[in-house]
């Protein structure tokens, strides 16, 4: 059973979707502002978004861009605007598919429907298993290894790790990893990202001696393959 996240600020649209997606045996979850809906799109393992544009909080916009730095869940927006503009920053910002209020609740079940059964043939482009050289992560257990040795990572080291090595070869930024690593509501200083970059070399550079993670002066930090 697919669970889909409706977030939306109208609390009738909202209840006549739970009651009309729930009648096709759909799980639903309710929000009804944007950082929380947000929120609920990252942590709630959901299946499919259906996401207004205007919101309180965040707009369905920046909402969108959001889950998108995080998560290839699928993405249909709703609007009370019949406008090209907001059409376009929708799907620009990474929605997969657009409807404009009013609409017939049978073609947003359809095409609920096809955005589901897309997500389901594609194949995973998100491999649960990483490597670069002697390093090894298992996303599916959130496990990393040097060799044989599992490393004793704590969750924002390991969080930091995985993304690293998922973005091999490519400069990151201290921002760029604070807004991936760290919550879209993390305000620090991005001196953090330096804290924990050094909590890495400790236990993989450092302990094995290896030159695992560069620093870019000025930019950022790389993992290279």
């Amino acid at each position: 059973m697919a669970k889909i996240l409706i977030i939306e600020d109208e609390v009738k649209i909202a209840r006549f979707l739970e009651l009309e997606l729930k009648h096709e045996g759909y799980e639903v979850i309710i929000s009804g502002e944007g950082r929380e809906g947000l929120f609920k799109a990252i942590n709630e393992n959901v299946d499919l978004v259906i996401l207004d544009i205007m919101l309180p909080g965040l707009n369905g916009i920046e909402v969108c861009r959001r889950i998108r730095m995080e998560s290839q869940v699928p993405i249909i927006m709703l609007t009370a605007k019949d406008d090209v503009t907001d059409k376009v920053a929708g799907l620009d910002t990474g929605a997969d598919d657009y409807m404009t209020k009013p609409f017939a609740i049978e073609e947003l079940l359809a095409r609920i429907r096809v955005a589901l059964n897309r997500k389901a043939n594609q194949k995973d482009t998100k491999s649960d298993k990483l490597q670069i050289g002697d390093l090894r992560i298992n996303s599916a257990s959130r496990s990393a290894y040097y060799k044989d040795d599992e490393l004793t990572l704590t969750k924002k080291e390991y969080e930091l790790l995985e993304y690293m090595v998922r973005n091999k070869n490519i400069v990151l930024s201290r921002e760029q990893l604070l807004n991936h690593v760290w919550d879209y509501e993390y305000f620090g200083d991005t001196n953090v990202v330096d804290v924990y970059i050094r909590y890495l070399r400790q236990k993989i550079d450092e302990k094995y001696g290896v030159h695992i993670i560069s620093t870019v002066r000025g930019v950022g930090y790389i993992i290279k393959d």
